[in-house]
């Protein structure tokens, strides 16, 4: 049986003008195995075609082309793709090797193809570079090489999988004479060998050597001879050694590893190592704004919270009233800026409520208006905010014999949860006292740290015990209210919400004997229940969180309007962050898509040596997923080194870190960078899978 026969082959190429170039015409002839045989003709007489067409590159013909009496034609894509990886090894004019790969790497590529244990591969290669005068070579590249040197690499790849034919598209094209002369004896004892071994050449003196001669003149043989002169050189070593495993029962066909596509994809990345590290950087930095944004926003919503809850007890609860919208900012605002008094009646009807919901909740607890488990507050924005308060109040005091005034920002009755824990300074304030000096009552008020700086004070210490006179204006059901009294300091209240406010905070009994003084009646815009137990006060909590119309203490209402602006805001910025991960995953396109156009021929000699399309978008893929895995980590690592370094900043200055890191924020920036990085290079990846062998080649 002949190794390769050849029957009435038509190869046409199909022209720009919709009009055909034929390149071959009714081709017949066969080879044997141990035949060196040469293709000669002028250009483009059909040579290089029809190595294409045995070599398996090009399927485009009609007619029969059997190996091992076996048509091509029958063949589908995975069985050609075996059939170059096993059958055949090319050998190029310009050597087409892969200049990021070692010369071991080079000639062991077809057998990381197929998955062959590493320390098989590296005995068969070294062996046969070995062989080839090129042991001393193995690490370095095919820049470091000299012509002759890089074409027996060549010769040592296509011989690496013991192929059944040899295919030498002009060999020594790009060689001096002697050189020449080198790789035609290696080409020769491969023939010797036992080898199908076929040249393409313009050069008669090299076809001198063949043991057969086959020329080509427009797409048809014209001369078909045998050299007389040929004799082959027998020797007890062959050039490579015959595979035993053809000769055993076949194995399950391997291909590609995920181990070695990422050890190619990471030698591909190391050779365009600074287009890969900006690349990187690109997406490093869309990662760290990423997390530093949703670090700060969940350290500021946080720390809001924690604001809130201490000043709060486990056993009291705020009832306030609310526009309805308390879980939107603006009504959050509504409700400082206009706090809504209780009728006449509402809170009795209130308690029922909480009563009854209560009772439906397993609670035999029951509060009355009239009992001492309740208190009441009374809370307003004032003018001087600027913002339409309900009252007018300010406060007058001496400095050095001058009398000075200054704007009360917001008016606040003491709740019953504040301790001593709340104040910065002095005693919390009761009801009014009497002037040891004078004998007059006198109120008491406390006040935020703003005071020390309206008088001048260097220390908040120094306005304690200071007598002052307060002054409030306020309208109670078409009532005016003029308050005018002396008061006495007691107090300094740590106001974290209002740090830049000038706050008084009042007992409200007092406050409500000086409206009754006025003729009117202080309305409630809140009333405190005192629970049993904390489980109590979360039951009335949840009751008022799904009740409209009702919310919580206004630090609470302050809490709440703050988290919700920061949750909008830091969402925002993870939005634009968001954005820039998008730019990043064009960018990465962007750059996958031209080094697919860089490395077109390396694409197309890893197809001619039976590289599967699966193979090749495996390896684009891989560095695609390794360029999102390493700038995943760097972006998690500088992320966590920035953000130490500004929680001590802010410590520092601060006091505080309005930064919070959650394990899942790192977790979900890397999983981010690895998805957008994989989706950038899916369609370069296809791209490359889909090249044309035989255009892959041919490109410069």
């Amino acid at each position: 049986m002949k190794e390769l026969e050849i029957n009435h082959v038509y190869k046409d190429y199909k022209l720009g003008n919709k009009s055909k170039f034929n390149a071959l015409s009714d081709i017949n002839v066969s080879f044997e195995k141990g035949e060196l045989v040469s293709i000669i003709g002028e250009s483009g007489s059909g040579k290089s075609t029809l190595m294409n067409l045995i070599g398996g590159l090009d399927s485009d013909y009609t007619g029969e082309i059997k190996i091992g009496g076996i048509d091509l034609k029958t063949f589908k894509e995975k069985q050609l793709d075996d059939y170059r990886k096993k059958k055949i090894g090319f050998v190029f004019q310009s050597f087409n090797l892969i200049p990021h790969l070692s010369i071991l790497d080079n000639v062991t590529i077809a057998l990381t193809l197929s998955d062959v244990k590493e320390s098989v591969k590296l005995e068969k290669a070294k062996t046969i570079l070995k062989k080839l005068g090129l042991e001393n070579q193995l690490k370095k590249k095919p820049t470091q090489l000299s012509g002759g040197q890089k074409q027996r690499v060549a010769i040592a790849r296509a011989l690496i999988n013991d192929p059944d034919i040899i295919l030498a598209d002009e060999p020594t094209g790009s060689l001096d004479s002697a050189t020449t002369l080198q790789i035609l004896d290696i080409l020769k004892e491969i023939a010797d060998d036992g080898k199908l071994v076929i040249m393409v050449t313009h050069s008669e003196k090299v076809a001198s050597i063949s043991s057969r001669i086959v020329e080509l003149a427009d797409g048809k043989i014209i001369r078909d001879e045998k050299n007389e002169n040929y004799q082959p050189d027998l020797k007890e070593t062959k050039l490579i050694e015959e595979n035993v495993e053809k000769t055993e029962k076949p194995k399950k066909e391997k291909h590609l590893s995920i181990y070695s596509s990422i050890r190619l994809s990471l030698h591909n990345m190391w050779a365009s190592r600074t287009k890969n590290f900006l690349m990187a950087l690109g997406v490093t930095i869309s990662l760290i704004s990423m997390i530093l944004m949703l670090a700060f926003g969940s350290g500021l919503t946080s720390y809001i919270d924690s604001l809130a809850q201490s000043y709060a007890s486990p056993t009291i609860v705020t009832v306030s009233k609310s526009t309805g919208s308390a879980d939107n900012p603006m009504g959050a605002i509504m409700d400082l800026i206009s706090p809504t008094a209780y009728a006449d009646g509402e809170i009795e009807t209130v308690v029922n409520d909480i009563n009854t919901y209560l009772d439906e909740n397993y609670s035999d607890l029951e509060f009355r208006v009239d009992a001492d488990q309740l208190d009441y507050g009374f809370s307003t924005l004032t003018a001087a905010a600027g913002m339409g308060g309900n009252a007018s109040a300010t406060i007058n005091f001496d400095v050095d014999g001058q009398e000075k005034s200054s704007g009360i920002f917001y008016l606040y009755t003491t709740p019953p949860y504040y301790t001593e824990e709340q104040l910065l300074a002095g005693t919390l304030s009761g009801g009014p006292t009497q002037d040891e000096t004078t004998g007059e009552s006198i109120g008491q008020i406390m006040l935020s740290p703003k005071i020390a700086e309206e008088m001048g004070l260097e220390n908040i210490e120094d306005a304690l015990g200071k007598i002052v006179t307060v002054k409030v204006s306020y309208s109670i059901n078409n009532v005016p209210i003029n308050i005018d009294e002396k008061c006495e300091i007691t107090g300094i209240v740590d106001v974290n919400m209002f740090a830049t406010s000038l706050v008084m905070y009042v007992d409200y009994d007092y406050l409500a004997s000086l409206v009754s003084k006025q003729g009117g009646t202080l309305a409630p815009t809140s009333f405190y229940i005192h629970t049993d137990s904390e489980s109590t006060t979360d039951i009335i909590n949840n009751y008022l969180s799904t009740t409209e119309g009702y919310t919580g203490s206004v630090e609470n209402q302050m809490a709440s309007m703050f988290s919700e602006m920061m949750s909008t805001f830091s969402i925002a910025l993870a939005i634009i962050a968001g954005i820039s991960l998008i730019v990043a995953m064009i960018m990465i396109l962007v750059v996958l898509y031209m080094s697919v156009s860089e490395r077109t021929r390396e694409i197309g000699v890893l197809k001619s040596i039976g590289a599967r399309k699966r193979d090749i978008k495996k390896i684009f893929t891989t560095e695609s997923f390794l360029i999102g895995l390493f700038s995943g980590i760097i972006g998690v690592i500088f992320s966590a080194v920035v953000g130490g370094l500004l929680i001590l900043l802010f410590n520092s200055l601060l006091g505080f870190a309005p930064l919070t890191f959650h394990w899942y924020y790192f977790v979900l920036a890397l999983g981010l960078s690895v998805v957008i990085s994989v989706l950038a290079g899916l369609y370069p990846a296809s791209k490359a899978a889909k090249l044309d062998p035989v255009e892959s080649l041919r490109h410069e």
